[in-house]
This record gives C-alpha cells, structure tokens and sequence, in this order.
C-alpha cells in the first residue's frame, strides 16, 4: 500500500511539472501571436515621463530637422529625433523603455509585394537613414546655390567684357558730336548747295545725285516740292552743261514717279517742253537716255500729260529717235514706253466702274493715242524691230505688235518683210522650247515667245 501511494506521488510530481511547462509555453505563444498579451503597451499620448512632463513626439520636432526612419516587418527601436512615415505601428516596449515601429501587418501579401516592388525602384540608391541627414542636404543644397550664384556672375562679367554698357556709347556719341539729321534738312542742304553760285560744276553733280536717291519716296518728294527744289531742278534742265541737264533729268524722273501732286507741278513748271527738247535736239545719249526717264515718268497714269504730251508733238519727237544714229538703246524704251500708254487706258475701261474710275475713262477718252500711233506709220517702226537678235527686246516687241494688230492688220498682212522675219522667228524658237523641253523645263521662256510668234501668224492669215 506504501509502495503505490510513493509511486502516485512521483506520478502527481511529474504531471504538475508537466502542466508548468505547458503553462509557459502556451503563454509565450499567446504573446507572440496576439499584441494584447505581450509585455508591451502600445504609446498612448498620455504616457508621461518620471518628471510628469510629456515626451517630445516628432510631430512636435522641425520635420526638415528630423531623421527618416524606415520601417521594416520587424520591431525596431527608433533613435531620438527620428521620423517615423505616416501608418507605421509604433509602440513603447515595457520591457527595455524604447519606442518600437515596424510596418502593417500585411493583407493577403499586398504590403510584401509593395516593399518588394519599392526595392526594385530603388535599385541601388542608399535608402540608409544613416546615409545623409537633413543637416548635411540642407549645407549641400546651399553649395549648390552658392555655385549657381558664382556662375551667373562669372557670366554676367563675360557679357560686360564683349559689349559696353548704353551709358558710354551714349558718352562716345556726344564727344564725337553725331548729330542725327531728317531726310528734310538733308535735302535742304543739297538743295542749297545745288543752287549756290559758290559750288563748282563737280560739287553741284554731287548734290544732284544725293537728291536722287531722297526723292524716290513720295513723302520726301512732296517736300521736294514744297521748298522749291522742283523747280530748280526743271531750270536744270536748260543748263548747257551735258552733266548738269543729265542728272537734273534722273532727279526729275525720281520725283515724278508714281507722284500725282508732283506730276502736276511739273508740267505746270514747263518740265515736258524742256524734257521734249532735249530729245530732239543733238545731244549725249546719256542725256536723253534720262530725258526719257524723266518723260515715262511724266506721262504715266497722268492723262492730262499724254494730252499735251501728243499736242506738242511728242511722237514725231519720239519717233526722231530712230532716225538718229547711236540711239538704237532707246528704241525698245520707247516702244515699252508706248505699250505702257495703250495697255493702261485698255485696262482702265475693262476694270470696274466707280465714280472715280468713270472720271478717269473721261480724261483717257480724249488722249488719242492709238490713232496718232497708226497715223504715224508706227505700226513698221515697230515691226522692223523684231529682226534685233535680243530676245528681250523681241518679246517686248511682240506685245506691242500683238496690241497694234487690231489697228495694223491689213498693212502687217501687206508687210512681206515682217512675214519672212515671223516665219524665221518660229523656227527658231521651235528649237530653242524643244531643246529646254529636254532639259525638264516645260513651259519655258521661248516656248511662251513661240506662241506669241504663232498668234501673231495666225492672226495674218
């Protein structure tokens, strides 16, 4: 009996040391599994520290002046003055006094696959909070600014070295005297020194020619006009200096063109008689090469000067020039000249009519051109000036010819000399449009000079 009841008390013995250890072990698992029955207590922001004084969270701290703390699946203690991302779990181990943080826990592996996906962003970069503290990137990006600001002067003294500031130019302008003149007191000057008895002959050329160059702008013109100069440059004309009669004519031409109120003027000061005698009498071919000028200017878009110009004679005057050796260079001048004339009062009566336009079909209506042309026998003058070997001047010649056939037919179709010298002409162009038909240009200059040579036959027959 003894005997059992030692055996069932080594028996109780063994069990109740069993169910110590069973004890234990059961709450350590409890602990790991279940936060609620570890060791710890998760941070409260009513825990006070042994002097009854709240602790300094980091939401308390300068952020730029924390340290980032980067959390992991696992418990680890964060250091004084670090950072802790928002979401972390964050609490204060009972054990040890230190606050501890990791991440989440993660939901069905999601967080796992974001920090693995976050790694291999990162690649090599050095996500160590130890690596660089805010300190040390606030004193690297002021070196940074430093250098900025040491290159933008480095540049800016570049710049001041190549170019001077405005403030000495403008000294440099005023110690050298520049003074700025106006188109206006220039040509009073060059007017003045025209006119001067004092001025020799070169000088006087001189001034003219300058002139020229102001005059072409109708503003510049008008004031031309206005203080005198006009006029002095029409006396010009009468000079007996070749050089002076010459260049007053180019300023002449250059004030008139495309200038109604200086047309006017000038025709009123005597300009078209004076224009008309040097053309007919001997003189240089530069001169009346000018003389001409100034004349196409006259005469252009200005009716009432047409009407005087065919009243004086003009064209018999004109047409001396072909009867005089040395002036075979005005030739075709005059024949573009006449071409200008007659094509312009044809397109004016085409044109749209306004009450303006009816006033100027008026005016054009008694300039008789045309008639005084075929009166004259211009229609072989012209003519006779296809057989030149310039294709300039034959294509200049065709217009007028193809013009004039309105009002030549019947004494071109008698013309056997213009006949022979059309049929040459064609087939001359024939090889000439062929061979740039080779070359890859389709319509060309002499294909176009071949149909005006081909209208024109075709007309005559």
């Amino acid at each position: 009996m003894s005997h059992w009841a030692g055996l069932l008390s080594t028996a109780a013995k063994v069990n109740l040391l069993v169910l110590v250890v069973s004890a234990v072990f059961s709450q350590s698992s409890l602990s790991d599994r279940v936060p609620e029955f570890a060791l710890t207590k998760i941070e409260e922001s009513d825990i006070k520290d042994d002097s009854g004084k709240e602790p300094v969270t980091e939401d308390d701290a300068d952020p730029e002046d924390l340290e980032v703390f980067y959390p992991t699946h696992q418990w680890q203690t964060i250091r004084p003055g670090q950072a802790v991302p928002a979401g972390s779990r964050v609490r204060l181990n009972l054990q040890t006094g230190d606050r501890e943080a990791k991440l989440p826990d993660s939901e069905n592996g999601k967080s796992d696959m974001g920090e693995e996906r976050r790694r291999k962003r990162l690649g090599k970069v050095d996500v160590d909070s130890n690596s660089f503290t805010s300190q040390e990137l606030k004193k690297a990006l002021a070196k940074m600014k430093e250098s900025e600001k040491a290159e933008r002067k480095a540049h800016e003294e570049e710049v001041r070295k190549k170019f001077r500031p405005i403030e000495q130019l403008k000294e440099e302008f005023e110690k050298l005297n520049v003074k700025m003149e106006t188109d206006y007191e220039i040509m009073v000057q060059l007017i003045s020194k025209f006119n001067s008895s004092a001025s020799t002959l070169d000088e006087k050329v001189a001034a003219l020619y300058d002139l020229e160059y102001y005059v072409h702008q109708v503003d510049n013109a008008k004031d031309f006009l206005s203080m005198g100069g006009l006029q002095l440059v029409i006396d010009g004309l009468n000079s007996t200096e070749a050089v002076l009669k010459e260049h007053a004519a180019f300023v002449l031409g250059a004030a008139l063109s495309s200038n109604p109120k200086v047309q006017i003027e000038a025709i009123e000061g005597g300009a078209l008689q004076k224009l008309l005698v040097i053309l007919a009498t001997e003189q240089p071919l530069a001169v009346k090469k000018k003389a001409l000028f100034a004349l196409s200017s006259m005469l252009r878009h200005f009716p009432y000067a047409q009407q005087q110009f065919l009243k004086m004679g003009g064209l018999q005057v004109l047409r001396s020039l072909f009867r005089q050796k040395g002036m075979e260079t005005l030739h075709v001048r005059v024949v573009t000249l006449l071409y200008d004339l007659i094509m312009e009062k044809m397109l004016l009566e085409d044109s749209q009519h306004g009450d303006q336009v009816e006033e100027k079909i008026q005016q054009y209506r008694q300039v008789k051109l045309v008639p005084a042309v075929v009166e004259q026998d211009w229609c072989v003058v012209v003519s006779n000036l296809l057989a030149v070997p310039e294709h300039d001047t034959r294509e200049k010649v065709l217009k007028m010819v193809g013009v004039l056939m309105a009002f030549c037919k019947e004494r071109y179709r008698g013309d056997q000399a213009l006949g022979t010298t059309l049929s040459l002409l064609r087939s001359e162009y024939e090889e000439l449009a062929a061979e740039e038909q080779r070359e890859g240009d389709k319509d060309g200059y002499f294909k176009e000079l071949l149909g005006s040579v081909n209208t024109i036959i075709q007309e005559l027959r």
